[in-house]
């Protein structure tokens, strides 16, 4: 057997560390597959209205969700940073507990203050996912940081899907209720914590725990230091530098557009994500628990996110002429179906407009993170990605105070959900009059700019070592 001999060639050294890394590889999928499970996630909103709480609509709309708007903005950039310089473990800790806190509110709590306070832990926990991205890359070689993408990539989504699921069939099937589902999923995440606290604590991580004799990082040369973990003090003057090297990347057309798409797409998106669950129990009100289906939606726009984000990475088109318009049809469609969702009575259409609407944002996802990733260091994907997240969320905050919260107009969700309408109509028309713009210009200078057009995305990343796309890789 020519694989057996290859292995028995194989020093005894190499052996253990191939073993060490598949050990890694299990633990940090099966972790990354079991804090997902949170089957009564999907039935947040139903039970906060139902019988066991009792909230009204407007309370929970604009009183308790917005809240989660504000503390992410508030909590995104600290734990940003504190999670590369505690590296990672103890913010992973950070957020089984938040976790935990979350459900035992939901669980005990009868307040709209005790759900504003659920609301900033869940913000917590979303801030903290940059934890587990960037963990899983601190314990391996970067000859290993694609493979490894994938497989966590691939557990997190299965972990989503396993719990929508889950969640689904123990309402429709067993008749559970809402609060049972709750006691469920603090048992789940309190597992998780238990999880968390077998996790490896790395000795390194991206920006400030870097091993002695370690070759420059971005940020060294950006702060004129030699490497060796940034023995001249640079962290006084980093967080300037990085923010002055951002605004130099914003002269690339490609990276500033797809960055634009991050902020305000996302920034809808989440919007929402975030009251979809109030439209569906408006447009079809049900005492009958069985008959809410908000954890099938949940995993049939999961499966088709990630067969989308699958189908975006064999896209090959020259996206330096090409960008601005698919951007603009998808985002057109996106429109549509807020359009459909708000204005149908029937209930599975409003669930297939939804799940089209995730599917379609997850498929361009993928081909923002390639096109702003192709370029980068590993160091600059992490700032350029870190950045564009907070400016998403501090227009999400805006939009929030303007149209959701109380203080502001207060909206119902039908009102709001013909503001989201708006807001993807008017970024459909601007990326399409860009698109005319970038074809005209493109068809008038065709013969002259031809020759001196820099190579597409997809040539460049067939020509970079190997060792370098490892390293692109893990910001995806």
């Amino acid at each position: 057997m020519p694989e057996k001999d290859d292995d028995a060639k194989k020093p005894a050294s190499e052996t253990v560390l191939d073993q060490r890394w598949k050990l890694q590889v299990f633990y940090l999928c099966f972790y990354g597959f079991m804090t997902q499970i949170r089957p009564g996630e999907s039935f947040i909103t139903p039970y906060l209205l139902g019988a066991d709480k009792n909230f009204t609509q407007a309370e929970v709309t604009n009183a308790i969700i917005p809240v989660m708007t504000y503390s992410y903005m508030a909590v995104l950039v600290p734990i940003f940073l504190l999670t590369d310089y505690l590296r990672y473990k103890p913010v992973l800790v950070l957020q089984s507990l938040s976790h935990i806190s979350i459900w035992l509110l939901l669980v005990l709590g009868t307040s709209v203050l005790a759900m504003q306070l659920m609301e900033f832990f869940y913000s917590v926990t979303m801030a903290a996912r940059i934890a587990y991205s960037s963990y899983i890359f601190s314990l391996v070689t970067p000859s290993r940081y694609q493979r490894m993408a994938s497989y966590s990539r691939s557990a997190v989504l299965l972990g989503v899907f396993t719990s929508s699921v889950l969640g689904q069939l123990c309402v429709t099937l067993g008749g559970v209720s809402f609060l049972t589902l709750s006691y469920i999923s603090l048992g789940f995440v309190s597992f998780g914590l238990i999880l968390t606290l077998f996790l490896e604590r790395p000795r390194r991580s991206l920006f400030f725990n870097q091993p002695e004799g370690a070759a420059p990082t971005e940020l060294d040369k950006m702060a004129g230091g030699d490497g060796g973990g940034g023995t001249r003090g640079w962290r006084e003057a980093v967080l300037c530098r990085m923010l002055r090297e951002v605004g130099a990347l914003a002269e690339q057309p490609q990276l500033r557009l797809w960055s634009l798409w991050w902020v305000f797409n996302s920034a809808g998106y989440y919007l929402v994500l975030y009251y979809v669950q109030i439209l569906w129990n408006e447009i079809y009100p049900t005492m009958d628990n069985r008959r809410v289906y908000n954890g099938g939606v949940d995993a049939a726009s999961t499966l088709l996110g990630a067969g989308a984000s699958l189908a975006a990475g064999y896209v090959k088109i020259r996206w330096r002429l090409w960008s601005e318009l698919v951007i603009g049809v998808v985002t057109a469609f996106q429109a549509g179906l807020l359009l459909l969702m708000n204005t149908t009575s029937n209930i599975w259409l409003c669930y297939a407009a939804y799940v089209l609407f995730r599917g379609s944002y997850q498929f361009l996802v993928p081909l923002a993170i390639f096109q702003i990733a192709t370029s980068l260091s590993k160091e600059l994907c992490a700032l350029v990605f870190g950045v564009n997240t907070f400016f998403a969320i501090v227009l999400k905050t805006i939009i929030t105070i303007i149209v959701a919260d109380k203080r502001g107009l207060g909206l119902s969700v039908h009102p709001q959900f013909y503001v989201y309408f708006g807001y993807f109509t008017l970024l459909a028309v601007v990326y399409l009059v860009a698109a005319v713009c970038v074809g005209i210009w493109h068809s008038r200078h065709k013969q002259l700019a031809e020759p001196a057009l820099p190579k597409e995305p997809c040539q460049l990343l067939t020509e970079v070592p190997a060792q370098e796309k490892s390293l692109k890789a893990s910001t995806v």
